[in-house]
């Protein structure tokens, strides 16, 4: 891991993360969250205050990310919640099949290499009427956008730690095996 990836990336994804519009995206999906809970790339924890504790029993958080993580300025012991964090990959889930309500993902699937296999495991730790809750950015609906994003993909790829700006999420999740009940879609702001 170099410098950048190390010192620096953790600072810019966080700031990035925590703006604005991109909270306000989180609140909408983190309500909905129930029972025991799975959040795939908790980063910093930016969505630990937003989960609803009257909902929500347990919280399990992976990251790929120690520095991420690191980053993390809530006392996760005072939570109204239990919580148990472990740094892995989401395509590697340490967790038993059936052991979750919900399956929490904000912001990562852009990120994440083997986005298919990362989404089998979620299948696989959810329990039969699971549900899978998200919160992403990807491929706009507009194709003159969708020419900018392919053509600074490759850069913005290097410089955000892997984060691709032209994905289909919804194809993605769909082609995995998810059935997308419910889906608002829009240009955030900015």
């Amino acid at each position: 891991m170099g410098l950048y990836n190390k010192y620096i990336l953790p600072k810019v994804v966080n700031w990035a993360c925590k703006q604005k519009p991109t909270m306000r995206q989180r609140e909408k999906v983190i309500s909905l969250a129930t029972g025991n809970v799975l959040e795939i790339g908790i980063g910093s924890g930016l969505n630990l205050p937003l989960y609803n504790c009257e909902n929500v029993k347990h919280l399990s958080a992976i990251d790929p990310s120690k520095e991420m993580w690191n980053k993390n300025k809530i006392d996760t012991k005072k939570l109204p919640f239990e919580f148990c964090f472990t740094t892995a990959f989401a395509e590697d889930i340490p967790e038993e099949n059936n052991s979750f309500d919900t399956v929490v993902i904000t912001y990562t699937l852009c990120t994440i290499s083997d986005t298919n296999k990362a989404l089998q495991e979620m299948r696989r730790v959810l329990k039969p009427n699971g549900k899978l809750i998200f919160c992403e950015h990807g491929k706009a609906p507009d194709k003159d956008i969708q020419k900018w994003q392919n053509l600074i993909n490759p850069f913005w790829n290097r410089l955000g730690g892997g984060c691709n700006l032209n994905r289909d999420i919804p194809l993605i999740i769909e082609e995995s095996g998810f059935k997308i009940n419910n889906m608002e879609t829009m240009y955030i702001p900015g």
